[in-house]
């Protein structure tokens, strides 16, 4: 973290001990480990709000692409469905001659030839 080698931190506990005293340095060796986990603790929250944050972010540009993709698919859909609605006038405009396909009505066969029922013998 700090690059601090262990000679290092030997020279600065042997000026610790020689500065403070034998009686005060637990309790500044203490004092100095609870301001570093204060620290420690405080970087940690710092850090975990920084990834909420992010991921937020990636969520909320996710759902504008999303929502992105959504509406060009509407448009297609609406340019499709006006395009069959135009291809079905064009239909109905060349079948003008026809009334039964314009109007819905179900087409009945005509009453040309007399329809006539089989038994399966093979016999009218």
């Amino acid at each position: 973290m700090f690059d601090i080698g262990f000679g290092e931190l030997l020279l600065i506990a042997v000026v610790a001990l020689v500065v403070l005293g034998p009686q005060r340095l637990p309790r500044a060796a203490r004092f100095a480990g609870l301001w570093v986990r204060r620290a420690r603790a405080q970087w940690y929250s710092v850090k975990a709000e920084l990834e909420r944050e992010l991921e937020a972010e990636e969520l909320k540009r996710s759902l504008q692409q999303t929502q992105a993709a959504l509406r060009q698919a509407q448009a297609t859909l609406q340019q499709e469905a006006e395009a069959a609605r135009q291809g079905l006038d064009a239909l109905e405009r060349q079948d003008g001659a026809d009334p039964a396909a314009t109007s819905g009505a179900p087409v009945t066969p005509a009453p040309d030839a007399p329809q006539e029922k089989r038994d399966g013998s093979g016999q009218p």
